[in-house]
């Protein structure tokens, strides 16, 4: 059963076998990053659930949690999926008791049997230490945050569905290990949706013969799927806040500028290229009036509007290559500064025409028209091609 259309991988109906679940749509993009010029040594304590949640069922609360506590596994997956593990040095830290345990071991054994007073660091080298500490869990799981469902039956059949829909969010931050700072923090979160259709009957097909049927399916999407979708965007955003920080960077900036261009669009709530053309094409169909334009002097209008146009062409530009992409200016006043040229350069064009009627110095009676009243008083002439100006 394919669920991808709603950010989901594809899982498989039923199988004899154990299988390899196939990658999630968050999982590629982590994968498709750019590598880092060097990697990030960073160490997880613990990614835990901070919900205090339980999982509800029909008959009351249940003592399972509501959402899985294997969020630091998830972590540590999801940040060596990053760059296709060319980003970042993870260093054990989760189970470190057990790593200094079995250490201890090894520089006991070689003591005893090989006579060692002091450890030979070749065969037992220093741990790695972490220069980044990366701390945060899962700190909030919604139920019904949105449901739903319509039925209908007629004559004893009838139809119906339902829909309910979760939300889990996450927080991530990043902590320097030399100075204790806060270097940034990012949060995710990932809907869990739920969907059941079902039909019945119910209908007399003979005297004493009644029919009772019904048949539907429930699909629910899993809760540590969504999870995981929800920490390996978390990561990916933690990446592109570090590049926009200059905490990290990237080794070849041209393949990672898009990537950091279209996350920026996606946190600050800029339109997308498609949104955008939807924009102008919708600008070029408006009335140039639906949007005041700039007291400009009747002199200085052509001037102004050429002003205007070259303002639209080159300042983007410009700005892009001074400041970068977040530095532009937003769609709306783009389409703002587009529809007050328009408009300009049809005030322009009808002043010009004005000014060219009115170097003709005498108009042959023929071509003036009598203007009357509806009650036939007349109101004087009106030479055709007359520019009203003010309108």
């Amino acid at each position: 059963m394919s669920l991808g259309e709603v950010g989901r991988s594809e899982i498989p109906e039923m199988s004899r076998l154990a299988v390899i679940p196939a990658k999630t749509p968050t999982q590629n993009m982590l994968a498709a990053i750019p590598p880092a010029s060097r990697p990030v040594a960073v160490a997880v304590y613990s990614f835990t659930d901070q919900t205090g949640q339980f999982k509800a069922s029909e008959t009351g609360q249940t003592l399972s949690r509501a959402v899985t506590q294997g969020g630091g596994s998830i972590l540590v997956k999801a940040l060596q999926d990053a760059g296709k593990r060319r980003w970042f040095t993870i260093v054990e830290r989760e189970s470190l008791r057990s790593l200094l345990n079995e250490r201890s071991i090894i520089r006991e054994m070689r003591e005893r049997y090989l006579g060692e007073q002091k450890i030979n660091p070749q065969a037992l080298p220093a741990l790695l230490f972490a220069g980044v500490l990366l701390e945060g869990g899962i700190i909030s799981y919604d139920t019904n945050t949105l449901t739903g469902g319509a039925g209908a039956g007629l004559l004893g059949i009838g139809a119906r569905t339902k829909y309910r829909q979760d939300t889990v969010t996450v927080y991530l931050r990043a902590i320097s290990v030399r100075t204790g700072e806060m270097l940034t923090t990012v949060t995710a979160s990932k809907t869990i949706a739920s969907h059941q259709i079902g039909v019945n009957a119910f209908k007399y097909v003979a005297f004493k013969e009644l029919l009772e049927a019904e048949a539907g399916f429930t699909v629910n999407e899993p809760d540590h799927l969504a999870l995981q979708q929800a920490i390996e965007k978390a990561v990916y955003g933690l990446i592109m806040e570090g590049v926009e920080l200059k905490l990290w960077e990237f080794a070849d900036y041209k393949a990672g500028w898009p990537l950091l261009w279209r996350y920026t669009q996606e946190r600050e709530g800029i339109f997308s290229a498609e949104q955008v053309r939807a924009a102008m094409k919708y600008s070029d169909k408006s009335p140039p009036m639906m949007v005041e334009p700039r007291e400009v002097a009747p002199q200085n209008e052509a001037r102004n509007s050429s002003s205007l146009k070259a303002e639209a062409q080159n300042v983007p530009a410009r700005k892009e290559a001074q400041n970068g992409p977040s530095q532009r200016r937003t769609l709306l006043q783009w389409i703002r500064l587009d529809l007050q040229t328009r408009h300009l350069s049809r005030r322009s064009e009808t002043s010009t025409a004005c000014r060219s009627a009115s170097r003709v110095q005498t108009t042959s009676p023929a071509s003036s028209r009598k203007v009357t009243t509806g009650d036939g008083r007349s109101v004087g002439h009106r030479q055709p091609g007359h520019c009203r100006s003010g309108r």
